[in-house]
């Protein structure tokens, strides 16, 4: 199935399964209050939990989604997908339950009891009812999207890349495409790709492009259009190991784009949100602290009291970081002057007990307050709550291995996995960079609230800080 056909399946799948978690709602408070065989009675009781249904539906397809229950493929384990639901049931039911209790309204709370069961078997069955259909479809002949494949080779013999091609269509499509024709795209005339379409009735035509001229394929593409065919053009005609192709355009003109990186989703719109709101009220709430470290900082040692520095942002933009100062004025020539100590490898540079930070400095390090001027370059969009850590403009410059450099396909951020993950315990300058990579390429919205949770602990104990 195509991921837009399955986006939209799952979209319908989220609305039902809102749906029934509602219906499970109701159904568990008509158990509940079954005593009463007065229907008048059961709506006018209802009517005062009504707005719980509006909690329901919108909690229902996150949470799901969180359990990684829109993931599974038709034939996951039946007893995978109940646990799924019943875990579902619960975060719901505990989440409903918190709000009744800060409204203090108990009446409810019984209810809840019986939803969870409820909904996970009305899921559960809608998902046995979907498996059933699915089996029958792929079962029908006439359900099943009927394609010509048209690559380097032919007359039953398709070509290294065709032949891998055909074998990954007849294992992952799941029985959902059948290829009823194989024709070398080299050797075919449109005359002989329109007859082929009407000798087979084809739902669609599948091209492979390598070994092909793209002179040929627009010929094909031509072919299909007149006839109301789709085309799948295949988009692995370059070998890459790490982007993602997506479709989308530019002025009216078709592109592929091949990105590495987060793709523009309502995910990455949220963590733009976030980030303003977060870094907002994150410097109205740290006010009074931000006053007493410049105060400090000021009194105990001469110099200003930012300390700003030319760092790399996305894609390697040059931007000026914010931190308070911590070392004495003349840092940045005395750092030729520990060189030997840099106790990291590659090109950052890092010392412990550095004799350049003043006593306060040390202090604010420790806490991590030193940072928190960089709220207000997260308010500037030059940086994230949660990116990999900025480096100078010239520690980039000193990349040995150009891998490193993906680390700049992202905005930087005041936190991120290495930090979490010892803070500057970690010293070896690969490991940073394999750790920020693995964020970039499992990145989440649920990520970046995992490593903010992971990140206050951290700082409070005062752990790993240099």
């Amino acid at each position: 199935m195509l991921s837009r056909q399955r986006q939209l399946l799952t979209k319908l799948h989220k609305l039902l399964d809102a749906a029934l978690f509602a219906v499970a709602f109701w159904l568990a408070h008509a158990i509940r209050s079954s005593e009463s065989l007065d229907p008048n009675r059961l709506i006018r009781e209802f009517d005062a939990y009504a707005w719980l249904l509006i909690v329901i539906v919108v909690l229902t397809p996150p949470v799901l989604e969180w359990n990684r229950f829109y993931n599974r493929s038709v034939f996951f384990s039946r007893r995978e997908t109940l646990f799924q639901l019943l875990r579902s049931g619960i975060w719901i039911s505990l989440i409903v339950i918190t709000v009744l209790f800060f409204r203090k309204d108990e009446s409810a709370r019984g209810v809840m009891l019986l939803f969870t069961p409820l909904a996970a078997l009305l899921c559960f069955a809608k998902e046995e009812l979907s498996r059933r259909w699915t089996v029958a479809r792929f079962g029908n002949k006439a359900s099943r999207r009927q394609v010509i494949l048209l690559g380097a080779g032919g007359h039953g013999k398709p070509g290294d890349d065709t032949a891998r091609l055909e074998k990954s269509l007849t294992t992952g499509a799941h029985g959902e495409v059948e290829i009823i024709a194989r024709l070398d795209i080299n050797e075919l005339s449109p005359n002989q790709l329109a007859e082929t379409l009407h000798e087979t009735s084809a739902n669609a035509v599948i091209i492979s492009p390598r070994q092909a001229l793209f002179g040929t394929i627009e010929q094909a593409i031509q072919v299909c259009e007149l006839e109301g065919v789709d085309v799948w053009l295949l988009a692995d005609f370059f070998q890459t190991r790490l982007s993602r192709a997506s479709a989308d355009e530019l002025n009216g003109h078709p592109v592929l784009v091949f990105r590495t990186g987060p793709d523009a989703s309502w995910q990455a719109l949220a963590k733009t949100g976030i980030d303003f709101g977060g870094a907002l009220v994150g410097v109205l709430l740290a006010t009074p602290i931000l006053a007493v470290a410049a105060a400090l900082i000021r009194f105990t040692s001469p110099g200003p009291i930012f300390f700003r520095q030319q760092r790399a942002g996305l894609n390697g933009q040059p931007f000026t970081m914010l931190k308070f100062r911590t070392m004495v004025t003349n840092a940045e020539q005395l750092k030729q002057e520990l060189a030997a100590l840099n106790e990291m490898s590659g090109p950052v540079f890092k010392v412990t007990n550095d004799p350049r930070i003043t006593p306060i400095g040390r202090f604010l390090r420790k806490w991590s307050i030193d940072e928190l001027p960089q709220l207000i370059n997260v308010l500037r969009g030059e940086m994230s709550l949660v990116g990999p850590r900025p480096l100078p403009v010239d520690e980039v410059r000193r990349f040995d291995d150009p891998a490193h450099r993906r680390r700049l396909s992202v905005k930087p951020g005041l936190t991120c996995l290495w930090q979490v993950s010892g803070r500057n315990e970690v010293k070896d300058f690969k490991e940073w960079v394999r750790l920020d990579l693995e964020y970039i390429d499992n990145w989440s919205l649920w990520l970046d609230v995992k490593i903010l949770l992971r990140t206050v602990p951290a700082v409070f104990a005062g752990t790993g800080a240099k």
